[in-house]
């Protein structure tokens, strides 16, 4: 289990996007408000969920890339590069919700979340997490999806310090199994982020409402950046990028289309909830 170092607080940001397939629109975007963020005095900044590529069209290609931790390698790809150079400039910690990094096989990747310090001068990635739940699904009047098509499911459950934080690390669908939040806390996790492109369509009933519901159960603070808007395609997301105390209370959340939102996480306020509630104490040791 990871322990944290003393520290009263955090301040942390949510960038929201509206990625599409053009990688470079994207990445120029990206800077825009992840600078934005850290002028305003965000410590930690999270990207959403296919920051740098967004697919809207069935046979597009992912510019996939590989991902190695530590500083930047011989022959590391220049969306990566570009990813890490935006960390360093600004001088934060920055998540990248998910990337598409090279899988398996040639007909599928990885959809992996990064970690870069860049408060080091040489901005290494401190840790990866791979999607572990994938969205197959086809909505009534909404949109389809098969991502198990083209995204290889990962097998690892990941917390690691930001900041000296203990972090879990979902992407996306991964909100809807509780069971995963469960034992990032368990772990040792203070903060949970949930890095998405949710569907306009179950967004605007479920997102919200599940974030607040892991914040509430696990008493940790949850940072979920959301993809918002029209992409292309039949691609439509709901946005509302948020950042939720242990008690379950919205501190920030974006309005509509690109932007940010910051909040501070107070840790004490926390350690408060968590002594005067003990519910992670309470546990039947069978469930």
């Amino acid at each position: 289990m990871l322990e944290a170092r003393p520290l009263e607080t955090m301040t942390a940001a949510v960038v929201q996007l509206t990625s599409t397939e053009d990688v470079a629109h994207n990445l120029a975007s990206i800077r825009t408000w992840v600078l934005a963020a850290a002028r305003a005095g965000a410590e930690f900044v999270a990207l959403p969920e296919n920051a740098v590529w967004l697919r809207t069209t069935a046979d597009a290609v992912a510019p996939m890339e590989s991902v190695a931790l530590g500083p930047a390698t011989r022959g590391e790809g220049p969306n990566l590069a570009a990813l890490r150079a935006i960390a360093k400039e600004a001088g934060v910690w920055l998540l990248v919700g998910s990337f598409p990094e090279t899988g398996p096989d040639a007909r599928r990747i990885y959809n992996t979340s990064i970690v870069f310090d860049g408060t080091r001068t040489d901005a290494p990635v401190t840790a990866t997490y791979r999607k572990l739940h994938l969205f197959d699904i086809d909505v009534k009047d909404g949109e389809s999806q098969r991502e198990s098509d083209t995204i290889a499911r990962g097998d690892e459950v990941v917390v690691t310090p930001v900041r000296g934080v203990p972090t879990g690390l979902s992407i996306c669908y991964d909100l809807r199994f509780p069971r995963l939040y469960q034992r990032l806390v368990d772990d040792g996790a203070r903060v949970l982020t949930v890095p998405a492109a949710f569907t306009e369509f179950t967004g605007k009933d479920h997102w919200l409402v599940l974030l607040r519901a892991r914040a509430i159960e696990t008493e940790t603070f949850v940072i979920a950046p959301g993809q918002s808007g029209f992409h292309g395609g039949k691609r439509r997301t709901f946005g509302k990028s948020t950042i939720i105390d242990p008690w379950g209370i919205p501190l920030c959340i974006a309005g509509d289309g690109p932007g940010f939102a910051v909040a501070r996480l107070d840790f004490a306020a926390q350690d408060r909830i968590r002594a005067s509630l003990p519910c992670l104490q309470h546990r039947h040791p069978r469930v």
